[in-house]
C-alpha cells in the first residue's frame, strides 16, 4: 500500500523506525507538538488545511498519529480514500501500545506526568504555536514579572499563583522508554527533572506495537476506526473512544 502518514512531531523518532522497516510505501508529514493546546476548533481546522492538500490518486488510505486529542480530530472526514485513526484518548497510548495499559496505569498512578524523546527534545511547552495557544493566550506560560508590567504586583502575585503552577497536581514524572533512543540522555534529563520538582521517578517500557500497526495494517477494529470515503470521524464516549458517523 502506498499511504499519507500525518502525526504530531513528539511520536517522529518511533514513526521514523517502523516506517523504515514498514512493507508499505509511506509519504509522512508531521505537525508541530501541542496542537490540542489551541483548542478543539484550531486543531482540526489546522488538520483540514493539512488533509485537503493530500492528493487522494496517491494513496490507499491516510493514517493519523494522534488520538481523539481533546476532540481535535472530531469532524474530520474521509473524502475519497479511507482515514485511518487509532483508538486512543492521546499520544500516551500510542506510546504504551494499549488502551487499557493506559487506564490501569494511569487510575493506579495519580498525578503523573509522561516524559518520551519527543516531548523532550521537541521543545517544552508550546513555544511554536505562539499566541494561538490556549495557555499562552490566558497568561499561563507568562513570568511573574511579566503578569507584573500589565498588571501590577498585587494582581500579578495572585494571577501567578492561580495560572503559571500547571503542575501543581503532579507528584510523579515516568519516562516511557521505547527503545528507538540513541543512549539515555532523555531518561537522564527526566530523572533529574523529577529531582528538582521534588517528585517520583519511574521508567516504564513502552510498546511499538500499536504503532507499528498503524503504519503497517491490517488496521484490527478493535484498535484503529477506518474511515471510509463520505463518513467522518465522531467521539463515542464509550471504550471504543471514536467511531465513524456519515457525512450530512
Amino acid at each position: 500500500m502506498h499511504l499519507k502518514l500525518i502525526a504530531c512531531e513528539i511520536l517522529y523518532r518511533e514513526l521514523c523506525a517502523v516506517v523504515a522497516r514498514s512493507p508499505n510505501r509511506v509519504d509522512f508529514e508531521f505537525l508541530p507538538k501541542g496542537l490540542h493546546d489551541i483548542g478543539q476548533a484550531g486543531m482540526s481546522a489546522r488538520l483540514r488545511e493539512v488533509l485537503q492538500a493530500v492528493d487522494p490518486s496517491q494513496y490507499d488510505a491516510v493514517v493519523l498519529g494522534y488520538g481523539l486529542c481533546s476532540n481535535g480530530v472530531v469532524g474530520l472526514a474521509a473524502e475519497t480514500v479511507p482515514l485511518v485513526v487509532p483508538r486512543a484518548h492521546d499520544c500516551i497510548t500510542l506510546f504504551l501500545g494499549d488502551k487499557d495499559r493506559y487506564l490501569e496505569y494511569f487510575q493506579s498512578h495519580p498525578g503523573v506526568y509522561f516524559k518520551t524523546s519527543g516531548w523532550i527534545e521537541r521543545g517544552e511547552g508550546l513555544a511554536q504555536l505562539g499566541s494561538d495557544a490556549i495557555p499562552q493566550a490566558a497568561g499561563m506560560t507568562a513570568t511573574y514579572h511579566e503578569l507584573a508590567a500589565k498588571y501590577g504586583e498585587d494582581n500579578a502575585r495572585y494571577l501567578y499563583e492561580q495560572l503559571g503552577n500547571m503542575t501543581r497536581h503532579y507528584q510523579k514524572l515516568t519516562f516511557i522508554e521505547m527503545g528507538i533512543e540513541p543512549d539515555d540522555r532523555f531518561e537522564r534529563q527526566t530523572e533529574q527533572e523529577a529531582a528538582q520538582r521534588g517528585w517520583q521517578y519511574e521508567k516504564l517500557a513502552g510498546d511499538m506495537g500499536l504503532i507499528r500497526a498503524l503504519v503497517d495494517g491490517p488496521w484490527d477494529p478493535e484498535r484503529f476506526l477506518v474511515v471510509e470515503p463520505g463518513c467522518r470521524v465522531a467521539a463515542s464516549f464509550d471504550d471504543a473512544i471514536v467511531q465513524a458517523v456519515k457525512e450530512v
